[in-house]
């Protein structure tokens, strides 16, 4: 059984990209300079603004609005985890974007909810990609939660040696791989030291649901579900999972209770 198309996505325009207004902060003038002219190359970026220092960075944004900052761990005076402790307690705070030579500050990272972890030197498709997460979420903000928003929380992962925080909205699926867990994504995978069952408590509420002893899955993501003999699967990022008799029930009730609201809204 298909699952109705998520609203927004039967027909019409897609929304224009954000054009994000962007403050680049590393007390490096070189790295600055660098940093700045890859950022003013990406089609959403309108418009970079810079600082040497953490401090400066701090007068920029009392004197102007921005919609990201993209900034340095490791400088002199208030350093770039400072600087994020500080921007956290402000009512509105943009997305931060952590440019790095050090790995070994991503946990502090992830602590702080920083929206991305670029090690340097910076390749234009990693960059590119941090970009994209702050428009997601900023255009989860401007649409009151919808996408990826601050407070989606995300995880460490490393891929090919490179530290990176991975929204929990990017996951598909998790994997169980006794202490550890494999996330899924649409495009890739990532192993993390953490069992299966501790994900599946604290993810409970974010529409993540144990379908077996050894599969986590997101509710979003199932694009359809099917019982054959008996053998109930569902199909998520076109993989086939096996449900488990004991979580078969509360899956296709959770999955009716999902799909009724919109098929009384769609004529």
């Amino acid at each position: 059984m298909s699952l109705p198309p998520a609203a927004g996505t039967d027909g019409g325009a897609p929304p224009a990209p954000t054009t994000l207004r962007v403050l680049a902060v590393d007390d490096e003038a070189p790295a600055l300079d660098e940093l700045v002219w890859m950022l003013g190359r990406h089609p959403q970026v309108g418009r970079v603004l810079s600082a040497g220092s953490g401090e400066a960075a701090l007068r920029v944004l009392h004197e102007q609005q921005v919609d990201a900052i993209f900034l340095d761990v490791q400088m002199p005076g208030l350093s770039g985890l400072d600087l994020a402790r500080v921007l956290a307690r402000f009512a509105a705070a943009p997305p931060v974007v952590f440019v790095t030579a050090h790995e070994q500050h991503a946990v502090d990272a992830f602590e702080l909810n920083v929206v991305d972890y670029v090690l340097k030197p910076v390749r234009d498709e990693r960059l590119a990609e941090a970009v994209r997460r702050v428009a997601q979420a900023v255009e989860g903000k401007e649409q009151g939660g919808a996408g990826a928003t601050s407070d989606d929380e995300s995880i460490v992962v490393e891929l090919g040696g490179v530290s990176r925080l991975l929204p929990r909205s990017d996951v598909m699926w998790v994997e169980a791989h006794g202490d550890y867990a494999r996330l899924h994504t649409a495009s890739e995978s990532h192993l993390v030291r953490m069992p299966l069952s501790t994900l599946a408590d604290e993810w409970h509420e974010s529409g993540f649901v144990r379908i077996h002893r050894s599969f986590l899955v997101s509710l979003g993501h199932i694009a359809e579900w099917r019982t054959e003999a008996g053998r109930t699967t569902v199909v998520v990022g076109g993989h086939e999972l096996m449900v488990s008799r004991r979580h078969t029930r509360a899956l296709r009730d959770l999955l009716v209770r999902r799909a009724q609201p919109r098929a009384r809204g769609g004529g």
